[in-house]
């Protein structure tokens, strides 16, 4: 019934504990694809090197070559030595930031918070609700070596494991610093594999979107309509805005890698009716019944029940066929979530 569409329990499954991926993979490459045909329904079990099987002369792949910043930082409050976590979230201007603090309560107005020994400070401006709240930071050299040494990174609150290579947790591509998050769907190319797409004369272009944590709150309106979307910031060049015209004129498949390209080759082109040059602001929400009108295909990783990443893939692939995916999944243990393995959603899952 239509009328299902909007139910947040349309978008749920079982799903074992056991399943989401705490550590990634030695090999990025070696995980487990799920090639998906929206139109069919039909799957397809695979290995992710194998994607190249998948691509074509004259395919489009965009990626996200966001990087995450080593954002989550521990430290002591001066005046009375209590522990305080921050994570970065955004940069507001200059030195002035956005965290999530915790805890807050321990925390008012001018406090003064010191990372390493006092490498860092971050002296508090202005709180709110939820934990955030914005704080001026104080060092000296260059802030992105010193989070670098002292920072960690902000892993997904259902990872519990510690990391042991920090670089696991970045894409091989990841350029431009800004995210709280990883785009996961990118963790599974090497450079190798990277370049052997490329020589089967597929284009790969870069689009930049720095996730925030909104990525990872949960739904928690029981009609979706209600729920209110985080805002990413994003930017598309002119040069890649001026090929996927000319992949859209030329018939050519767009395929986007992970959700921050959709979110940002659809929010561009359903506001300019082409793809722009631009950088700014999106909190598109994509669910049931959005007509895409950028991407042709999509590479993701499995997502949260009820989450509003379910709710993106099943728009693209139709709620029935993405839940029966997930099951397929379940049964034959596949790895969740941002450690875990991978899915192609395509127009066609007949390999070469």
């Amino acid at each position: 019934m239509k009328e299902d569409i909007y139910d947040i329990n349309y978008y749920d499954y079982d799903l074992p504990e056991e399943l989401i991926a705490q550590t990634p993979l030695k090999d990025r490459s070696s995980s487990k694809l799920l090639v998906l045909d929206k139109n069919t329904g039909e799957l397809k079990g695979e290995v992710f090197k194998n994607i190249v099987n998948y691509l074509k002369l004259g395919d489009t792949l965009v990626l996200n070559d966001t990087k995450v910043i080593p954002a989550r930082l521990i430290g002591v409050k001066e005046s009375t030595g209590a522990v305080i976590e921050l994570l970065l979230l955004k940069n507001i201007q200059g030195d002035e930031w956005e965290v999530l603090s915790r805890p807050q309560k321990r925390l008012h107005v001018t406090d003064t918070v010191s990372f390493g020994e006092g490498q860092l400070k971050a002296v508090v401006t202005e709180k709110f609700n939820d934990g955030i709240t914005h704080v001026k930071l104080e060092y000296n050299g260059i802030l992105y070596e010193i989070l670098d040494e002292l920072g960690t990174m902000p892993l997904p609150p259902y990872i519990h494991e510690k990391l042991s290579d920090q670089d696991r947790y970045q894409t091989v591509y990841a350029k431009n610093i800004g995210s709280a998050a990883a785009p996961t769907a990118g963790l599974h190319f090497t450079k190798e594999l990277l370049e052997e797409i490329k020589s089967i004369g597929v284009d790969i272009e870069y689009v930049t979107l720095h996730v925030g944590l909104g990525t990872f709150r949960p739904v928690t309106e029981s009609n979706v309509l209600n729920h209110e979307m985080h805002s990413e910031f994003y930017m598309i060049s002119k040069s890649v805005a001026d090929k996927l015209n000319l992949a859209k004129k030329e018939k050519r498949r767009i395929i986007a890698v992970g959700t921050t390209s959709t979110r940002t080759l659809e929010s561009n082109i359903t506001k300019y009716g082409e793809f722009k040059e631009c950088r700014e602001n999106t909190s598109i929400f994509i669910y049931p019944g959005y007509e895409f009108k950028g991407i042709d295909a999509l590479i993701t990783n499995f997502h949260l029940p009820k989450s509003t990443l379910v709710m993106l893939v099943s728009a693209l692939a139709g709620r029935d066929n993405i839940i029966n995916a997930y099951k397929y999944a379940v049964d034959n243990k596949y790895r969740f979530f941002s450690f875990g393995d991978a899915m192609f959603i395509t127009n066609d899952i007949n390999s070469k």
